[in-house]
């Protein structure tokens, strides 16, 4: 059987690392893939958002199902597209996909479904939003509308920091087009949580609890990044907590999406904030989170490839899906000066050292020069560590990590830390 895994990033490399342990012994393409991505997929040199390119791929090479990692090629289309031609593909719609690129329509099927989010306007005039801003409570969320690599989002503490990430969104455009509308979102304070699951449009499978680490310094400070690692299971994420998110969130949205005859088949991603026990919705994403992918799919024991052909062919009802006991950590490492400009091309050292047994390297920006692995992203590898309880995962991560450098390199040293702490 042959597979495409459509993207280049750390979560990417863990698809392909999680499908490549499947006993059916899949043939793996991956487009575009990364230089550590080769070592176990074969490596197509076409962006994710090629979506003609990738499909004259897939029908040329005969592949047998594509699965799609990041989130631009489904605001594209490209599971329409893919489909119109009979071919299998595992994500959602364009359409379905909305609930990622546009947050005031997820906020609109939100309240159809009933679901709990902060209150929040949206505005596409930028006088009329500094008008409303000045007036509203602090803290306050300033939220970009569109696809913004998880970077659209400032929690202004100021109406001075409010009004300079509005003018930044929608007059300097920092995020492009995503910026010109924004939402001015009320402020929850709790603690974050992520819950992805599998769903082909009727049933939910949710995953294990996961939390993101955003910001690039210890303690969460600094700016917002895509993502400078994650943990697994979090403990915040209880059993009862799991079957309330699965009830009250998850199931319902994707009900309604079925309604509206966009029914929601792929990953759902809940990124949830839970406030005195209650969860409230702060975003949905149309596919895994990076990096919770590097954490959550380490201990996927089901065969993944069975998952995704259950959800493509409406059948997910008819396979258990099942965890490991165990934990993992990921630890990202990031170029220098990232979230904001950042050199490349500097060679990587140490990756051939590590014990396998002990943490695996998710590869995400990084390219291969001669001999040498080079970065070639803000985000360059993951160190997932994986262990009987968090503390071993944590410290397999953080060895493995020391082991490995590059020019410049930073990393955070308490990813996992929150869930260790006597209270946490």
């Amino acid at each position: 059987m042959k597979l495409l895994v459509v993207g280049s990033g750390g979560r990417e490399h863990a698809m392909v690392w999680t499908l490549a342990h499947s006993p059916r012994q899949p043939r793996l393409f991956c487009a575009p893939g990364n230089a550590g991505i080769e070592s176990l997929a074969t490596c197509v040199p076409m962006n994710a958002d090629d979506i003609a390119g990738l499909k004259a791929f897939v029908q040329q090479e005969g592949i047998d199902l594509t699965v799609v990692g990041p989130e631009a090629p489904l605001a594209l289309g490209i599971a329409d597209e893919f489909r119109k031609s009979k071919l299998k593909i595992f994500g959602p719609t364009k359409n379905a996909a909305r609930l990622e690129a546009s947050k005031s329509f997820s906020k609109e099927i939100m309240a159809k479904a009933g679901i709990p989010t902060a209150r929040a306007k949206t505005f596409d005039q930028p006088a009329e939003a500094l008008a409303y801003v000045d007036h509203h409570e602090l803290p306050v969320v300033i939220k970009a509308d569109g696809l913004a690599q998880g970077k659209g989002v400032l929690i202004a503490q100021t109406r001075e920091e409010a009004r300079r990430a509005i003018v930044d969104s929608m007059e300097k455009a920092v995020f492009g087009d995503a910026g010109k509308q924004v939402l001015i979102e009320q402020y929850l304070q709790g603690e974050e949580l992520t819950i992805m699951a599998f769903t082909d449009g009727r049933t939910v499978s949710p995953m294990l609890p996961a939390q993101d680490h955003k910001r690039i310094g210890d303690g969460d400070t600094g700016l917002n990044t895509g993502g400078m690692g994650a943990y697994c299971p979090a403990p915040l994420g209880t059993l009862a907590l799991r079957a309330q998110v699965t009830r009250d969130i998850l199931q319902p949205i994707v009900d309604v999406m079925s309604r509206l005859g966009s029914p929601f088949q792929g990953v759902l991603y809940a990124g949830l904030m839970i406030v005195h026990e209650v969860p409230y919705v702060l975003e949905f994403n149309a596919r895994l989170g990076d990096p919770e992918t590097q954490v959550v799919l380490p201990l996927l024991k089901t065969d993944f490839l069975d998952v995704l052909e259950a959800v493509v062919e409406h059948r997910l009802d008819q396979v258990q899906v099942e965890w490991h006991d165990g934990h993992a950590v990921c630890v990202v490492m990031t170029s220098a000066g990232y979230p904001g400009p950042y050199d490349v091309g500097e060679p990587i050292h140490g990756l051939d050292s590590l014990d396998p047994q002990s943490a695996i390297v998710f590869h995400a920006g990084t390219a291969r020069h001669g001999k040498d692995i080079v970065t070639a992203g803000g985000r360059v590898v993951g160190i997932t560590g994986r262990g009987a309880t968090l503390a071993d995962a944590q410290a397999a991560a953080y060895r493995s990590a020391k082991q490995i450098a590059f020019k410049g390199c930073h990393y955070r040293h308490d990813i996992a830390s929150r869930a260790l702490a006597p209270h946490g």
